[in-house]
């Protein structure tokens, strides 16, 4: 669940456990915060804007450029600190999630202010942003529907410390259902097929999808997600779409729909067995293809008209500029961006900016409560 650090190479004597007083700044992209100390940066994790804590250094040297370290001490606490639902969440504990001593309320507005921040830096816009609850978690627990453990030398289940290989003993993982999926670590997947219902506005379908394959993770994702799609879009019959990174089809089977038999979708997805179900999803649309390959390498050899609409669900790095060429290139009169990390999303809605496109429309999702992870979807026009 963690990024482990990578081995850095030392630049004088080390300040791991140093400790210090700090004033704590804004939130910075990736769950910490921002302070000063004898003018160098700290990524303060556990902190709040506006709060003065002791921070006590977990990465960092004489040399570094800057530090990393926990708050281990709140001398003065913000308004929006509570005391965290999970009794591992904290300094040198379970990394998994980072904003549990903050308010829900104000976890979505840093979350708002990182995407906004992160479109201003990156891509030079200067957007509202308002990150809105999703139905199916309560009070942003007990909503992970599928989680990965690892298991500690003595074989408890638990999960690794941030940026560390260290696994801490977890018995009851707040914010996962009673009744998720749970898969072990360094084992073997179960390869049996699980079956998703999506049921929208816009109709209702059902998903056959790899047991350790790709689903959100989040019950009131996949509705949300393809209604505000759908509402960006606004697909009408005969007009032609692909759908890039498109999974098990779940985007592909509501743009057939609204396109009909005139129109056509065509999906394009790297992973195998991904692909496969797909097809099968898909199987009931004559006017919706599944091609299997990275989408960069796809789209260069597709020999595919200019098409209307295209979709873009990424992985965390993003889509990239010979992706995004390639979209560009193709002329839609409309993109729509589904995107996990709101740095690659400006990153790549610059991209579109210097091909022609503008940013229309953003939505941002809290899929991840308690985390400071969020689901944006942008809508770019010509």
């Amino acid at each position: 669940m963690n990024r482990r650090p990578r081995q850095k190479q030392s630049h004088g004597r080390s300040l791991v456990g140093q400790t210090f007083d700090v004033e704590v700044g804004p939130v910075a992209h990736g769950g910490h915060f921002v302070a000063r100390h004898d003018g160098r940066v700290v990524f303060v994790r556990h902190a709040l804007p506006g709060e003065r804590v002791t921070v006590r250094v977990t990465e960092g040297d004489e040399g570094s450029r800057f530090l990393r370290g926990d708050a281990v001490s709140v001398l003065e606490p913000s308004p929006d600190r509570v005391e965290a639902p999970c009794p591992v969440a904290g300094p040198g504990l379970c990394g998994g999630c980072d904003f549990q001593h903050v308010a829900l309320p104000a976890q979505r507005v840093l979350k708002a202010a990182v995407v906004r921040e992160q479109l201003q830096r990156l891509a030079k816009l200067d957007v509202p942003v308002d990150v809105e609850a999703v139905p199916g978690d309560d009070d942003g627990l007990r909503w992970r529907t599928r989680v990965q453990v690892a298991l500690t030398p003595d074989g408890r289940r638990g999960f690794r410390a941030h940026r560390s290989h260290r696994v801490v003993p977890v018995d009851d993982c707040v914010i996962t259902r009673t009744d998720a999926r749970v898969e072990v670590e360094g084992e073997p997947v179960d390869e049996g097929v699980v079956s998703e219902a999506v049921s929208t506005s816009y109709g209702d379908h059902t998903f056959d999808v790899a047991a350790g394959g790709f689903w959100q993770v989040h019950p009131g994702a996949p509705r949300v997600l393809v209604e505000t799609v759908l509402d960006q879009l606004r697909p009408e019959p005969g007009e032609s779409c692909l759908d890039l990174y498109a999974g098990v089809g779940l985007f592909s089977a509501f743009l057939a729909d609204a396109v009909g038999p005139t129109g056509s979708v065509h999906a394009v997805e790297g992973d195998r067995t991904a692909c496969e179900h797909a097809r099968a999803n898909l199987a009931a649309y004559p006017h919706a293809a599944v091609t299997r390959g990275s989408v960069d390498r796809t789209l260069d050899r597709l020999d595919l008209e200019p098409v209307d609409l295209v979709v873009l669900d990424p992985p965390r790095e993003g889509a990239r500029k010979p992706v995004v060429s390639a979209v560009v290139a193709r002329a839609p009169r409309a993109v729509v961006y589904v995107a996990c990390d709101p740095a690659a999303l400006a990153r790549d809605v610059s991209l579109f900016t210097e091909g022609g496109y503008r940013l229309d429309a953003l939505r941002a999702f809290d899929l991840f409560p308690m985390t400071h992870h969020v689901e944006c979807v942008a809508l770019l026009t010509r």
